[in-house]
């Protein structure tokens, strides 16, 4: 009897869990591909974003510079945007800038804090692209689409 009991609270628990979890999921806001509003670039796929990000291609496809921002790694807005829209994981793409910066065959993206300040950044920087939250997106910037 104390044994099934047991199982049943143990079930119980279980499955609660499993429903929280599911729910924290679901409420992640959806994160976006920001750039700056004089680029004439509307989207990009996702090879294109993956090597803009992995500081391989410096130009957009009418030849401005780009100037990449990202979060620390630690952040899990990065982690997100890295494994969703880059496929990719934060230190596989770590390695690739510090291999380039080691090298002297180019340089890190720009880090900032927060999704607040890369939004300052990247609307005020001419050719600026980064990763944005929902509730963090205004008029100062445009989204970037991707296939």
């Amino acid at each position: 009897m104390r044994l099934a009991l047991l199982a049943m609270v143990t079930l119980m628990l279980l499955v609660m869990f499993t429903f929280t979890c599911t729910n924290a999921i679901a409420r992640e806001a959806p994160l976006f591909l920001v750039a700056n509003p004089d680029v004439a670039t509307r989207w990009l796929n996702r090879d294109t974003t993956r090597a803009i990000f992995a500081m391989r291609q410096r130009t957009w496809p009418d030849g401005q510079a780009v100037r990449v921002y990202v979060l620390n790694n630690s952040d899990p807005v990065h982690a997100r945007f890295t494994k969703e829209k880059l496929a990719v994981y934060p230190h596989q793409l770590q390695l690739a800038w510090d291999r380039m910066v080691f090298s002297g065959t180019g340089q890190a993206p720009n880090r900032v804090a927060d999704q607040a300040e890369m939004l300052k950044h990247v609307a005020t920087t001419p050719g600026a692209i980064g990763y944005l939250e929902r509730e963090y997106l205004d008029d100062s910037i445009q989204v970037i689409s991707m296939e």
